[in-house]
């Protein structure tokens, strides 16, 4: 059995966070100690990593649950699995093509910018006037 601070040190999961995963029923309550601390098994730590990997990937609290019940299921289709991770795919996908507007429009103000005085500072009259940026962002 681990200890939460033994769970911390191998996923790299923070304490707090481990809490509140137990209180969101990612994982499950962990059997308690004489002295009341936590518990975990195996399976629990294989849950935490699975939960870190997903998050670290943006995976939403709500997509990783859907996922942890489709594990529990291993005679069921992968179908819903596949479709959670190309929703997020595509999301993903969204913002960084928005990211790279920002990027070109940010490029393109800083590059109109002569250093000069604030009276004539293109980077503070882009931001004050939005007509002046080229491209939706």
């Amino acid at each position: 059995m681990l200890s939460i601070g033994d769970m911390s040190r191998r996923t790299g999961v923070k304490i707090p966070t481990i809490r509140y995963y137990e209180q969101m029923k990612l994982i499950d309550a962990p059997e308690r100690s004489e002295g009341n601390q936590r518990r975990y098994s195996k399976a629990e730590l294989e849950r935490l990593g699975f939960i870190k990997h997903a998050r670290d990937l943006g995976l939403t609290i709500e997509a990783i649950r859907k996922l942890i019940d489709l594990s529990t299921r291993p005679d069921m289709s992968c179908a819903e699995a596949d479709k959670i991770a190309s929703e997020h795919l595509a999301f993903v996908q969204a913002r960084i093509a928005k990211l790279k507007r920002l990027e070109t429009e940010l490029k393109r103000i800083t590059s109109c910018c002569s250093s000069g005085n604030i009276d004539d500072c293109y980077v503070i009259h882009a931001l004050s006037d939005h007509s002046l940026c080229e491209d939706v962002h």
